[in-house]
């Protein structure tokens, strides 16, 4: 394994780890997570692919940002560094809604897509009285309540589940970062993705577990039915950290998924 700082606009640098040697997959973390998200199916993917895992702007051990960026230039900044010509993305949550924007703005660079658990941009979520706690606690830069917030609204199978031991510091760690993160800094893409995922033309399998939060299942069931020829993959005993939770049948899926050749 080897990992780098890879530099993206704005002078910032980007932690990434490589492994493994076969056809490439990059994996993309959630918005208060970073790469560990992944602890405990990289190895294995690395047994039959070139995997990368890095941490998004703003989170784990890169850079913050100082100036307005986008996610998917900064993907295309891994992309290119490790100089992946196309490339099996998957993406848990935010690092889904990277992917699927990615995918469609640049398709020649995508070979596949794993859309775990994911957000998706231009999905209107209903208000509750969860959703503006979350929303006010970013306004508010409070990391203590982000951090609570995320435990107990999306770590839903709580502290005797597997994986809690990885999720909670990572969450911890990582909610201050991704409060600055959103204050003006990170940039929608220019365009709607539910409005064109008619237009994704690689393999994608749609993956969701059967204790996330109900609106992660009706986006997930909102892409299988938009993107031509998609699958849709429920995993038992898996909450909104499904890497962590059920890493055994992720792995499977994966390597059934994603293609080799």
């Amino acid at each position: 394994m080897a990992t780098e700082l890879i530099p993206v606009g704005g002078g910032g640098r980007i932690w990434a780890e490589k492994a493994g040697d076969g056809p490439p997959l990059v994996l993309l973390h959630g918005s208060v997570h970073d790469s560990r998200l992944w602890d405990r199916v990289f190895a294995g993917l690395a047994r039959h692919h070139t995997v990368v895992r890095y941490d998004a702007r703003g989170h784990g051990r890169s850079t913050p940002p100082t100036a307005p960026f986008r996610y998917e230039d900064d993907l295309l900044a891994v992309l290119d560094r490790f100089g992946f010509r196309a490339a099996g993305l998957v993406g848990l949550s935010m690092g889904g809604e990277v992917a699927l924007d990615f995918s469609l703005e640049h398709p020649e660079r995508v070979r596949s897509l794993m859309l775990i658990a994911a957000s998706a941009g231009g999905h209107v979520w209903p208000r509750t009285p969860e959703t503006d706690a979350y929303a006010a606690a970013y306004r508010a830069s409070d990391a203590r309540r982000i951090a609570e917030l995320e435990l107990t609204l999306w770590a839903g199978l709580g502290d005797r589940a597997p994986g809690f031991e990885v999720i909670e510091p990572m969450v911890r760690e990582n909610a201050e970062a991704a409060a600055a993160a959103e204050k003006g800094h990170a940039l929608d893409p220019t365009e709607v993705a539910v409005d064109r995922l008619d237009r994704i033309g690689v393999p994608t399998v749609v993956v969701v577990g059967d204790h996330d939060h109900p609106e992660i299942g009706a986006i997930a069931a909102r892409l299988a039915g938009g993107i031509p020829g998609a699958r849709l993959e429920l995993v038992a005993g898996a909450d909104h950290y499904l890497p962590l939770r059920a890493p055994a049948r992720l792995l499977e899926l994966l390597l059934d998924s994603v293609p080799q050749g």
